[in-house]
């Protein structure tokens, strides 16, 4: 039997409800590692994909969305391949990825189908989560994919990746996308019960932590390095994971995919059901440290009276029809300031047009952008949810 830590210290069993935003947290993130989809390596898994489905199914039922990042292309391309050992070169690994998308994202596609429930493949690799025009072109689509119904299933592109540019782990790849939906939860799901404080293969005695602080320094050095047969990452990224998504103040929790109901235990705030890993940080207070970190503002956009108060009393989004001016050259997706009519610093953003666009869009309707531009990306030119007040 396991013993779950009761060390206050730690963050764990004082007392408090520490799961009970479970319950109401809308957007979820949904992290199956290769190991859960594939059996260990025996091919596709498809009566656990069906089991997740019917609980993704009862999740989407209760008003929450979420997005499915999957491991198992390569495993399963491996299965299909005859190849009983994950190969290290690296045109096997993108051939085998390959081979084994096409059957991960068709399962996917099909066990949820028969709840009514389409799904959406998106590929990623690590450039398009650092150029911030690819950034905000991933999000629009993710957001737009939700605001649909649709049940965007992520996995990295492993057949364009390289050693440079590869995320490393689907864990990674997890959190970014957490934080890029901006998701309250971040659900990793994996063949142990979760966070233990010591490695349990190794340990008889190694007690399960089950309420723990995301960025915890001691928690790294209790996690295990080490990434099982088919997967590429371990204890340690899932932590450093749940380190990432708490930046911008999502949760995370990891637990056994094996645990009955799972996915429906954590909605339903269940406690003792794997490692919940909390920010220390409040959702907004995360988002600002989280812009307030980027690079130096490419231009400045100066904005009128009644758009400058908005801004301060209403937490709105900035149209382009409150915009006096725009200096600068930058693309989309870059980080402005934004001034008053005198120049004072109002707060930073991240702008939804390049400079050339943008500089048209000044003094203009929100519903004049697709007729002056010939296309339409946003109706802000920066979004409340990417600007932050100084």
């Amino acid at each position: 039997m396991v013993e779950r830590d009761a060390n206050p210290a730690m963050g764990v069993d004082t007392g408090v409800d520490l799961r009970a935003h479970l319950k109401t947290d809308r957007r979820w993130v949904i992290k199956i590692g290769s190991a859960m989809v594939t059996g260990n390596g025996a091919g596709l898994d498809l009566s656990a994909i069906d089991r997740w489905a019917e609980q993704i199914a009862a999740m989407r039922a209760e008003g929450r969305e979420v997005v499915i990042v999957t491991s198992g292309a390569v495993a399963e391309g491996m299965a299909r391949l005859g190849w009983p050992e994950r190969p290290s070169a690296l045109p096997e690994l993108q051939a085998a990825a390959a081979v084994g998308q096409m059957g991960l994202v068709q399962a996917y596609a099909d066990v949820l189908l028969r709840h009514g429930i389409h799904t959406a493949q998106i590929l990623l690799t690590h450039d398009d989560l650092s150029n911030r025009q690819r950034y905000l072109n991933a999000r629009s689509t993710l957001r737009t994919l939700l605001d649909l119904g649709v049940v965007p299933v992520v996995n990295e592109n492993d057949t364009v990746a390289t050693d440079e540019i590869r995320f490393g782990d689907n864990d990674t790849l997890a959190a970014l996308v957490a934080n890029l939906v901006e998701a309250d939860v971040l659900v990793i799901l994996t063949d142990q019960l979760g966070l233990f404080d010591a490695d349990p293969r190794k340990n008889p005695s190694a007690r399960l932590l089950t309420e723990v602080t995301a960025g915890d320094p001691a928690l790294e050095t209790m996690a295990s390095p080490e990434g099982g047969r088919l997967g590429r990452g371990g204890m340690y990224t899932k932590v450093m994971a749940a380190k990432r998504a708490a930046q911008s103040g999502a949760a995370t929790v990891v637990a056994s995919g094996a645990t009955p109901h799972v996915l429906l235990q954590l909605a339903a705030g269940t406690s003792g059901v794997g490692t919940v890993f909390q920010p220390a940080q409040t959702r907004l207070a995360a988002r600002k440290q989280w812009l307030a970190g980027q690079l130096r503002a490419r231009g400045t956009v100066r904005v009128d009276t009644g758009a400058a108060a908005a801004l301060r009393q209403g937490g709105r989004s900035l149209l382009p029809i409150g915009v006096l001016e725009v200096t600068g050259e930058f693309t989309r997706g870059d980080l402005v300031r934004i001034v008053d009519e005198a120049g004072t610093d109002l707060g930073r953003g991240l702008i939804n047009y390049g400079s050339t666009h943008a500089k048209r869009l000044c003094r203009q309707p929100s519903n004049a952008i697709a007729e002056l531009l010939g296309f339409a990306e946003e109706d802000e030119l920066i979004h409340r949810d990417n600007l932050i007040l100084l």
